[in-house]
């Protein structure tokens, strides 16, 4: 298995440092709902997880939530709400719509809050050391010349962090590029007793402690936005590196892409949005107006600071299933960066549907099979070939994921395997039933099932079934399906056609006759 590792510029292969798989995630900073880049991000890092589950690996997962935090103390203000209240609204709403396209809890959610003792010692640690200092006002700063090897997963050089440090300038800084461990309170400001006054962590020296107390002083894994490559992953190599005396603190760097909205002179409008007019100095820092593998005059990265679409404004109007947005957010390699397309989001909506629709069908032929008596002379020449495709698709699959976790590659194998499975099932005729049919349908759909539930996508959808239909409303269609059927059988062709009419009229529903009877669904 192959992990692009951000600090080595390459692929890697994976190689744990123990039994348990210890993988930390920079969460969300909860200042307002939850937007599609944090669904890419956390999709994404749930399917990390997911899959080295089904390699084998035990995995210790944990995310945390930047509970407290400058941008927080401001949505606050925003809302009308203390800052607690506001951390607890937004980190609700996490919960609600990451449940929504199948991103399973971690093992663990740290809370900054609840780690402030912690943070304290470390931040007194790293002074003792040496590798930090207080100053007149209740700051502390990190020393960056103290940690000669800053800037090696981003590959900054000393000028270019130089440039960067413009956005936080202090004069009671030593260096430019020394960035804060604690800050003194403002008026008005959550604060805790420190040593240095009252005062609150610093961003960064938030994760390295709570990485440290939760997975030990080196970890296998740690995911976040690539826009968190600089300065944050940085700060927390030096901070943790500095205050243990381990390298590296982290084996493999996994960066996601970032996920771009098309600009407005762009040829694709942007889909309906929220904005916070807000900028986040350690964004712009991070980003410094650039999104790579884009030009800044067709796309700008989505952002609580800027430009949005949240999560919840796609998926509350029913039309955009869960499981289909999560295919979507997979739908490029992690590490790419991706662009909002509404056009290949409804597309995807049909792709997925395609994929509910062959499962919902091998099970109705399962029962089907399952019924009918059998040929014992028959020989089922399409199901050996069938059943040979299992193990192509499994390795297929494996190999795509393994090459740094491929999701494209996989779900295209996906696309394979549903068609495989539509032309044997398109095949099959009751008078040459044989002993193997229903056996190898429900390996066909134990295989579809495997890849996809590691990929964390689920084939089940009501709403793809019945539109939104209520109950009366399906029972009324299985009665006129039923009738439709009672006619054909008759050769009443004129009677079929009206019934067929009028479920279209009043349903939006269409039928489809198979060797096994007829299925309906509601159109797109």
């Amino acid at each position: 298995m192959q992990l692009y590792n951000t600090e080595a510029g390459r692929k890697e292969t994976f190689q744990p440092l123990g039994d348990v798989v210890k993988m930390y995630v920079c969460g969300l900073t909860p200042k307002n709902e939850p937007h599609l880049g944090h669904g890419r991000l956390f999709a994404v890092n749930d399917t990390v997880r997911r899959y080295l589950e089904y390699r084998g690996y035990r995995v210790r997962y944990i995310q945390n939530f930047t509970d407290v935090d400058d941008k927080i103390i401001a949505a606050g203000l925003r809302d009308g709400i203390p800052a607690f209240e506001a951390a607890k609204r937004y980190t609700d709403s996490y919960f609600r719509d990451m449940a929504r396209i199948g991103v399973r809890p971690a093992d663990e959610f740290t809370y900054v809050t609840q780690y402030i003792p912690q943070i304290v010692e470390m931040v007194a640690g790293l002074i003792e050391k040496g590798h930090a200092y207080a100053v007149e006002g209740g700051d502390v700063f990190f020393s960056v010349p103290s940690f000669p090897a800053y800037g090696r997963l981003s590959g900054r050089d000393e000028k270019a962090m130089r440039a960067g440090a413009r956005i936080e300038e202090d004069p009671r800084k030593r260096d430019p590029r020394d960035f804060a461990l604690w800050k003194s309170a403002k008026p008005g400001e959550p604060w805790w007793e420190s040593p240095w006054g009252h005062g609150r962590p610093g961003w960064h020296i938030e994760c390295s402690t709570m990485a440290l107390h939760s997975l030990g002083e080196q970890i296998d894994i740690h995911g976040g936005g690539s826009d968190l490559i600089f300065p944050h992953h940085e700060n927390e190599i030096a901070q943790t590196e500095s205050y243990t005396g381990h390298a590296p603190f982290v084996r493999y760097w996994l960066h996601t892409g970032m996920l771009s909205l098309p600009s407005d002179d762009s040829s694709e409008p942007a889909p309906q949005n929220e904005l916070n007019a807000e900028a986040d100095a350690e964004t712009v820092a991070a980003a410094e107006g650039e999104i790579p593998g884009g030009s800044e005059a067709a796309i700008q990265k989505m952002a609580h600071s800027g430009t949005f679409v949240t999560l919840n404004s796609v998926l509350a109007t029913g039309d955009v299933p869960g499981m289909a947005l999560r295919t979507y957010l997979l739908g490029q390699q992690y590490r790419a960066n991706l662009v909002y397309s509404d056009e290949q989001l409804r597309a995807t909506i049909v792709r997925w549907r395609r994929w509910v629709e062959t499962a919902a069908n091998v099970r109705r032929l399962i029962a089907w099979a399952e019924g009918e008596k059998i040929d014992a002379s028959a020989k089922d020449a399409d199901a050996a070939r069938l059943r040979e495709s299992f193990d192509a698709a499994r390795a297929e699959f494996i190999e795509a994921m393994d090459d740094d976790l491929n999701t494209s590659r996989a779900l295209s194998v996906v696309d394979e395997l549903t068609h495989r499975i539509n032309d044997y099932a398109n095949a099959l005729r009751s008078h040459a039933l044989a002993a193997d049919t229903a056996s190898v349908l429900r390996d066909a759909l134990a295989t579809l099932v495997e890849i996809t539930d590691t990929l964390g996508i689920g084939l089940e959808d009501e709403t793809a079934a019945s539109g939104g239909l209520s109950a009366e409303d399906r029972a009324a269609i299985d009665d006129l399906v039923r009738q439709r059927g009672e006619a054909r059988a008759a050769k009443n062709w004129a009677e079929s056609d009206r019934i067929r009419n009028e479920l279209d009229e009043r349903y939006r529903v269409v039928v489809k006759d198979t060797p096994q009877g007829a299925v309906w669904s509601v159109k797109e």
